[in-house]
């Protein structure tokens, strides 16, 4: 049921039957590779594999009964300083819910939150305390799914984000403090409301600790910083280095120094931009080998189409060159430059070379990266992977309220 009290009119999700029938026209007109030799996923996406899920795609996947399933949760549609913000809502239920905005990475939707809204804006549905209700605002990141076009803001990166964010939660929706979470690139975000915003939070919850000029320098598409792999390493560790230069090299390179070129190629084949995106969502999830332990094909392509729908793509992209060419700059000197109170969730998938589970929280704490933060909770999980919310939703809701226990 729609808020009343609410400021803003719901625009329910729709795509119209003439961008569902372009979409399987493109589907079926594709052109395939040659791909012998990658059974083992070497090489990149498997074909074979691909195939069959652009098949799926094009003649029995159901999107109307995703949108109907995405529509069950309230829409809106907002400008500000000329960036289209798209956001489901999920209305509190309990005495005083607060207020909470979500912010996704790459290549996220929205839509991976889906399975931490109803208990954090409910708990009391789910055997939890009534009182830790939360409002939830749950956007898509300026330039991802309907948060589109971005013709008069192609600079947008997740500094000028936050800006948005806090005009959207304060001006808009007009909370004089909220609360704020996100992973991945939207961990940059919500860090940097807590840097910049600090004394308008409740506090942050993330599920990374990056450091917030994380993208500044020459090199930074290089995240070994252009270092070689230390000599003398244990065989484990030496083969985890390698593991992670695979799993994130490629995009980084890409995103950062040629986002506009692999655009043009993304943008017109649904195909090639399902088989780009697919790749992170297999190797940066947790799924032991088996990608559908994690998300089903259903699932797959109801993000896939998302990302489709609007054409948003390049502008996903190019995100990551915008987080370089536009370098983040403190608004502050004081320490920790993230001042607002932050819980960290940890998961095992992404366990740094060399630590364990168990060391990861005490391994975190004794880098760099843990002073620029007011830690309050941090929390490491023997599952998991890159999409915590979406993949270990009980664990990440219960770290969240924790978070914010007592500080609201």
């Amino acid at each position: 049921m729609t808020d009343t009290r609410f400021p803003l009119s719901p625009s329910p999700i729709h795509l119209s039957d003439q961008v569902l029938n372009d979409l399987r026209q493109r589907l079926e007109l594709t052109r395939w590779p040659v791909d012998a030799g990658n059974e083992d996923w070497f090489y990149g996406v498997n074909r074979d594999y691909l195939q069959g899920l652009v098949e799926y795609w094009r003649t029995d996947f159901n999107w109307r009964a995703a949108e109907a399933r995405i529509n069950r949760y309230e829409h809106y549609r907002v400008d500000i300083d000329d960036v289209p913000v798209h956001f489901m809502r999920r209305p509190g239920a309990g005495p005083n819910p607060t207020p909470l905005i979500l912010t996704h990475g790459w290549p996220w939707t929205f839509w991976h939150w889906s399975r931490v809204v109803d208990p954090l804006a409910d708990p009391g549905a789910f055997g939890g305390d009534p009182d830790e209700a939360f409002d939830v605002i749950v956007p898509s990141f300026p330039g991802f799914g309907f948060s589109v076009p971005l013709p008069d803001r192609p600079d947008m990166n997740f500094w000028k984000v936050a800006d948005v964010w806090h005009r959207l939660m304060t001006e808009t929706l007009g909370h004089s403090r909220y609360a704020a979470a996100g992973c991945d690139v939207g961990a940059l975000v919500t860090g940097q409301l807590g840097h910049k915003y600090a004394d308008e939070l409740y506090g942050i919850h993330i599920g990374s600790g990056l450091k917030l000029d994380l993208f500044t320098g020459d090199r930074a598409w290089d995240f070994s910083g252009g270092q070689p792999i230390p000599p003398g390493l244990p065989a484990d560790v030496h083969a985890r280095v390698l593991e992670f230069d695979r799993r994130f090299a490629v995009h980084l390179a890409a995103h950062m120094l040629d986002s506009s070129t692999l655009a043009i190629g993304l943008s017109d084949s649904p195909a090639g931009m399902l088989a780009w995106i697919l790749r992170r969502w297999k190797s940066w999830s947790d799924n032991g080998g088996d990608l559908e332990s994690v998300f089903s094909a259903d699932d797959l392509l109801t993000h896939a189409t998302i990302f489709w729908a609007e054409n948003s793509i390049g502008t996903s992209m190019r995100t990551y060159a915008n987080n370089n060419r536009y370098p983040w700059t403190p608004s502050h000197g004081r320490r920790p430059p993230i001042e607002a109170p932050t819980g960290i969730t940890f998961v095992a998938h992404e366990n740094p070379p060399g630590v364990t589970t168990e060391g990861r929280v005490e391994h975190f704490r004794g880098t760099d990266r843990a002073g620029w933060y007011n830690l309050v909770n941090v929390t490491a999980h023997d599952r998991g992977g890159h999409f915590i919310p979406w993949e270990i939703p009980d664990e990440w809701v219960a770290d969240l309220r924790r978070t914010f226990r007592g500080r609201r």
